[in-house]
């Protein structure tokens, strides 16, 4: 039977009605503080800006925030960020898919670190495999960036940034046991001097799991074990102060993991092992008193092989990067310029026609402030091997016409090549095409702000129509325009020891050729909750509630509509020692975000934590 998580059921961006109704649900329920007010991000402009005076709508995911989402996967985690969705194969370790403002995964562009990271024969990167466990914070840049990042970041960019050190000697470390039997231990080391710092962390996690499929998976892949997932992580950093000015900064990070999935009734687990690697060096100071330069090199790798009851298959991708970024400080504001290649090679079982391309980019940007005016221009040329030149470009504008209330908006273009899967490969189950073509869009913004104190209130609307829209139902094709519409309504704030968030996102994406809606968006989303401390106690609460929607892209499998509740409770036994408890979907909730893939039921975890203070 068909749900819907409201009343009525209405086009989602003129759901007034509806909106009311979940207002009133939002202030019951405030969500995790994904951002602190005047903090400071990067990934918005390529440089240091602070978050409350951006054009563009960024979130961040604080390491307090990530020690809340115990027992849930980085897709999950980032699904409680306003604007964002997700929907996964099962649990823990199996395929998962983001979307930000109604896109595909393969158009959000992941970044750890600075360095590009996924998969160029998937075409998406693999969330999948990257532990809590070694990320500081994470940056959710909400719409396209084509013009500051090039191809995939069509409908945004999340940037993940790992643990780093700091003067002194800090050790820390964590015990997680819980439910389907998980086991997790972390433990890391970080500390220097003023002009030397470094980190460097290890991570063993075990899962039994719960059975990914049910009855209704196609295929007939359903069998009603576990299937488990076990993962190894070392995550490692440096930085070193070389000269007033100046330092050169080394990141690292590995994860090994093991994922078992339904092979059918009676028959063993097939298994994929997934490898993923990040490498970044940089160097960065000031050339002169208004010239500061950085030029850093990275390499990502996506390793994957995967055992079946047939021949094993493997997929290796390999992205180098370098850049070079010069900020110049003018009467106008911090220009930027600069110049970036990423080379993309890709192997395994598969046999491509074209195996490697490479991308040369030019850029440009200017992001300024002058009284009640604020202003962002980027402009970028990429020049692509295998499919030539495109132009992207930004512009936004905001005006704070009161000491509490600021407009803004902005225009932005992007692209997104295919990947080699969708030109090249072949299986009983997907033909590629190699005549396919790089997808283009046009994205219009528009919002108002309101900041008073520790509260900030922001409703954005946006409208993101891509051209060559690439859809792989019944074959991989360009489709003449997918059109993606929303608004997006968030709260934060803090009274006394209560700290309150809140957001709903209206959707209303869709195949502008035949009128349907594209699969696995939920019109309405609402995200919320609240934390309270209560001297040597923490206690907070979270919900996540989605609508209908359907499954596939000819819109006749429906999803159903769900809600989960997520609790909390801290406390610091010392300075240094404290107790986590988390429960997950405590209303045993059994829903699924992708048709006959399960979503973990009530789960607990209790995690013991040294970090001394």
């Amino acid at each position: 039977m068909k749900t819907c998580f409201f009343s009525v059921q209405v086009r989602a961006f003129v759901s007034f009605r509806a909106s009311t109704f979940s207002l009133a649900v939002v202030a019951a329920f405030p969500s995790f503080a994904q951002t602190q007010l005047k903090e400071t991000v990067v990934t918005a402009t390529r440089s240091e800006s602070r978050a409350d005076a951006v054009i563009s709508d960024v979130s961040v995911i604080s390491r307090e925030d990530i020690e809340r989402g115990t027992g849930r996967t980085l897709p999950e985690l980032l699904a409680r960020v306003s604007g964002v969705q997700m929907w996964a194969n099962g649990g823990l370790g199996k395929n998962s898919s983001v979307s930000i403002r109604g896109s595909e995964n393969r158009q959000v562009l992941l970044l750890v670190d600075g360095v590009r990271y996924g998969s160029a024969t998937a075409g998406a990167a693999n969330f999948d495999n990257i532990p809590l466990e070694s990320i500081e914070r994470i940056e959710v840049l909400k719409g396209p960036a084509s013009a500051l990042y090039g191809s995939d970041a069509v409908g945004g960019v999340i940037q993940i940034f790992t643990r780093k050190g700091t003067p002194g000697l800090h050790p820390y470390a964590s015990v997680t046991v819980g439910s389907d039997d998980r086991h997790d231990v972390a433990a890391g080391l970080s500390g220097g001097t003023a002009e030397v710092t470094y980190s460097i962390g290890l991570q063993t996690m075990r899962e039994k799991g719960f059975s990914a499929t049910n009855p209704l998976v196609a295929f007939g892949g359903f069998n009603a074990d576990n299937d488990a997932f076990s993962q190894n992580t070392v995550n490692a950093a440096l930085d070193w102060k070389l000269a007033p000015g100046w330092k050169v900064d080394a990141r690292v990070l590995k994860s090994d993991g093991v994922s078992h999935f339904d092979n059918g009734p009676g028959a063993f687990d097939a298994r994929t092992d997934s490898v993923t690697s990040v490498y970044g060096l940089g160097v960065e100071g000031q050339l002169l008193s208004n010239v500061k330069t950085r030029l850093a090199i990275g390499t990502s790798e996506d390793r994957s092989t995967s055992w079946t009851s047939t021949n094993p298959a493997e997929f290796n991708t390999q992205q180098d990067q370098w850049t070079w970024l010069n900020e110049i400080g003018t009467p106008l504001g911090k220009v930027m310029l600069g110049y970036e290649q990423v080379v993309q090679k890709v192997s395994g079982t598969q046999v491509y026609a074209v195996d490697q391309r490479t991308t040369n980019s030019w850029l440009a940007g200017l992001t300024g402030a002058a009284g009640p005016h604020s202003w962002q221009l980027n402009l970028r040329r990429d020049q692509e091997s295998q499919f030539g030149d495109a132009t992207t470009g930004l512009a936004g504008y905001g005006f704070k016409f009161s000491p509490n209330w600021r407009a803004f908006g902005s225009y932005g273009t992007s692209f997104k090549a295919p990947s080699f899967n969708t030109l090249y490969f072949v299986s009983p189950f997907f033909v590629g095409n190699p005549t396919t073509q790089p997808e283009y869009g046009r994205n219009s913004e528009l919002g108002m702000a309101y900041n008073a104190g520790a509260h900030e209130v922001k409703l954005t609307y946006f409208v993101n129509r891509i051209k060559g829209f690439i859809t792989t139902v019944p074959v991989v094709t360009n489709v003449p325009y997918a059109r993606i519409e929303g608004w997006t309504l968030a709260y934060e704030g803090q009274i006394d020891a209560f700290t309150y968030r809140a957001a709903l996102d209206l959707l209303d994406a869709r195949n502008e050729a035949n009128n349907l809606k594209l699969p696995r968006r939920a019109d309405q989303q609402l995200t919320a909750g609240f934390d309270y401390a209560l001297g040597a106690w923490k206690l907070g609460a979270s919900v996540l509630a989605a609508s209908d929607r359907f499954d596939n892209a000819t819109n006749t499998q429906p999803l159903a509509g769900y809600a989960t509740v997520d609790l909390h409770a801290d406390y610091a036994v010392s300075k240094d020692w404290s107790v986590e408890g988390r429960v997950n979907n405590i209303g045993d909730k059994a829903y699924m975000t992708a048709y006959g893939y399960n979503q973990a039921g009530r789960s607990a975890y209790i995690t013991l934590r040294y970090q001394p203070k």
